[in-house]
């Protein structure tokens, strides 16, 4: 599928469907509209009031047109309230215009929409983005399509004359939140650390970013006890993965990405039991996939800041190698770490990651990770948790998902709530009481953080959706990986 601007005036735009955007009780079709619809044999004007469509935002109708107007079909689309316009709701919008111009068996289709606050660039950026995303499907793992039907082969932005560059920007998120989705939705047996490995190999080959993979050896000599207990029981070796993108001459700011890897998580010992849905964490690397997605997006954009993208991938398996519950582990800061609950891996190894990444000589850290629990019982299924001490970086953090459309809410880090962490045996525990589990995460992670400003991203609600929501289809989302981009490129600064 091609997405491309087009120059043509809309009355005469010719092709398969013609999709329409309409602002909220504004359906009333005036200047060139209402030569549109003459031009339709008042066809537009019917449709709306026998449908009695009022505008409402993403709500859609269509009709067949008669021949001879060069035009099949055509699609009206609810914007919502002009005043409410974002640019998510370009991208919402042409992401339900899209599924059903595809429906409608179009081969091109045409999308007139208005701009948001007047920036072509963005808008258009951002309804492409919708496009592309609605439409993507994972068939990997299907014998044979299910969809053998016309495909749809040509989108045309009207009104977007000049914008390819847009429209390419566009793309190449979308191919890294592609790639988070499908890392996140393959079986743990077809995405191991071995696999996350050879996916940032190929990144590095493909777009000239340096690689540096750490084999179990390498992490003994930098002494991460607490990665390595998280990785000892598995039959598969850990792989602690380090790529980085550099652009040419001085880079602007020096920032990392970390994103947790458990490839898949038994619970250890403390095994995950009936109900607790052990058969979905194949999706406990979200954040390794949202890492290695942005990673792909950044290294074709290529901004003038330099980025580290880390994570230490390994299962949490059971075997006689097992860490137990009560073991004592000693994290690559001289830390040590009781083990109350082997089912809290995720922050033992993001705590050798957080270490590594703070000796580098960076302006800021951004860890995300499928992390509790806690924080979808506190936030629901479609927001992140964003902890931080920096106001700085939560600032630029929640720009950057308010221009990407990824919702995350800023919690807080109550240091009172620390003491539920003490040991009496070590330095720390690694879990704490039920109540404020993800405040005690986010301040466990902060003990690995000397320098650097930093922020934590706690994605295991949005990074997986059971019904088709926006631009998402039923299944992995590629969470973070848009937000993540807007930040390196510092939109909204």
């Amino acid at each position: 599928m091609k997405i491309q601007p087009s120059d043509a005036p809309l009355l005469e735009w010719a092709g398969d469907s013609l999709a329409i955007g309409l602002f909220e009780d504004a359906v009333e079709l005036t200047g060139e509209l209402a030569t549109l619809d003459q031009k339709f044999a008042g066809v537009l004007k019917e449709l709306i009031a026998e449908e009695e469509f009022k505008g409402k935002a993403n709500s859609t109708i269509f009709t067949r047109v008669g021949t001879g107007s060069g035009v099949r079909k055509v699609i009206v689309v609810g914007l919502g309230k002009p005043e409410a316009l974002k640019l998510d709701t370009l991208r919402r919008t042409a992401a339900a215009v899209a599924r059903v111009g595809k429906k409608q068996k179009s081969k091109i289709l045409g999308l007139s929409f208005p701009l948001w606050n007047n920036d072509p660039d963005a808008s258009a950026q951002a309804i492409a983005e919708g496009v592309e995303l609605a439409l993507y499907q994972d068939v990997r793992f299907k014998s044979e399509p299910e969809d053998k039907g016309t495909q749809l082969e040509t989108v045309e932005l009207l009104g977007f004359a000049g914008q390819e560059a847009a429209i390419n920007r566009a793309h190449q998120i979308v191919s890294g939140v592609i790639l988070a989705r499908q890392l996140v939705a393959a079986p743990a047996n077809a995405v191991t650390p071995i696999t996350l490995a050879e996916t940032a190999q190929a990144i590095a080959n493909e777009h000239g970013l340096q690689l540096e993979i750490l084999e179990r050896e390498d992490c003994e000599k930098l002494g991460m006890g607490a990665f390595l207990g998280v990785a000892q029981a598995s039959d598969l070796p850990p792989k602690f993965i380090h790529l980085t993108y550099k652009p040419e001459g001085t880079p602007k700011k020096k920032l990392a990405i970390i994103g947790k890897g458990l490839t898949f998580d038994s619970g250890g010992l403390n095994i995950k039991g009936a109900g607790s849905g052990i058969e979905t964490m194949k999706i406990d690397m979200g954040g390794a996939a949202a890492t290695l997605g942005a990673a792909k997006a950044i290294a074709q954009i290529k901004p003038d800041s330099e980025v580290h993208f880390i994570s230490a991938a390994t299962e949490n398996m059971i075997s006689g190698r097992a860490m137990h519950p009560g073991d004592i582990l000693t994290a690559s800061n001289g830390k040590t770490i009781e083990v109350n609950n082997t089912d809290a891996e995720g922050r033992l190894t993001l705590a050798d990651a957080l270490v590594y990444a703070d000796k580098l000589g960076l302006d800021a850290i951004v860890d995300l990770a499928t992390l509790t629990g806690a924080n979808v019982i506190a936030l629901g299924d479609d927001i992140a948790g964003l902890y931080t001490p920096d106001d700085a970086v939560a600032s630029q953090l929640e720009k950057a998902a308010q221009t990407s459309g990824e919702k995350i809410w800023r919690m807080p880090m109550e240091e009172k709530y620390f003491e539920g962490l003490k040991s009496g045996i070590a330095d720390m525990k690694n879990t704490g009481p039920r109540p404020g589990g993800a405040i005690t995460a986010a301040l466990f992670l902060k003990e690995f953080v000397k320098e650097t400003p930093w922020a934590h991203l706690d994605i295991a609600g949005p990074v997986w959706t059971d019904k088709e929501n926006g631009y998402n289809s039923a299944g992995a989302t590629g969470y973070g990986v848009r937000t993540l981009v807007d930040w390196v490129l510092g939109i909204g600064e």
